[in-house]
């Protein structure tokens, strides 16, 4: 896979407020697209099917990683979620920089692919601040909290693999800064080098000329 397309890539512990700051993301960013990943898991209430994922079966979902449909996948607390290829090259075909919201197994397979592309990792203010959202939700028994601060534990060891790191403690500072990731990245001195050989160029052409 490759394309003119950035690729940017955001992860989280469950309850650091990555969803809500991705909302943001792609309102304020309109060139940016989300890649809607696929799960196994059952739709929530209120969850439509194609926008916050895909839900498919686990045969189907099993087919597709045997066929190497998967750019990623993972299994988390018994359920898949991945993300597919030709979602991506889709997006990009469209013109679009492309966002995927993964896990961290996820974002280690889509780093060895697309070793130079933006990953960036969002953090709670503090265990007890997760704790307290995640409880908040209501979505989740007492034991699936507790699991999911445990596994929070291990992801956040793993934001040192992430190129730049954001700290959710205030909302509307948290998404300013994603957003200046994303401006920031756009600009970086490989993605500008193109123009820069072609300036050179042209500033040649002119001596040449003038000679």
């Amino acid at each position: 896979m490759s394309s003119d397309g950035e690729l940017y890539l955001i992860a989280a512990p469950s309850g650091a407020g990555k969803t809500s700051l991705m909302k943001g993301l792609l309102a304020r960013c309109p060139r940016l697209a989300l890649s809607v990943s696929d799960t196994t898991r059952p739709a929530r209430t209120g969850e439509v099917d194609g926008e916050q994922y895909h839900f498919v079966d686990r045969a189907t979902f099993e087919a597709g990683i045997a066929a190497g449909d998967y750019l990623e996948h993972a299994e988390v607390f018994g359920n898949y979620y991945g993300t597919r290829r030709d979602r991506v090259k889709a997006l990009w075909a469209e013109g679009k920089d492309v966002l995927l919201e993964i896990d961290v197994q996820g974002a280690a397979q889509v780093r060895a692919d697309f070793p130079g592309l933006c990953s960036i990792f969002i953090l709670p203010p503090s265990m007890a601040e997760l704790a307290a959202r995640l409880n908040k939700r209501g979505s989740d028994s007492a034991e699936v909290i507790q699991r999911r601060l445990s596994e929070a534990r291990r992801e956040i060891e793993a934001c040192i693999d992430f190129r730049w790191m954001v700290i959710n403690d205030r909302f509307e500072t948290a998404l300013a800064e994603l957003e200046a990731i994303v401006t920031a990245w756009r600009l970086r001195r490989a993605r500008q080098q193109a123009r820069v050989e072609k300036l050179l160029d042209e500033a040649a052409k002119r001596s040449t000329m003038s000679d």
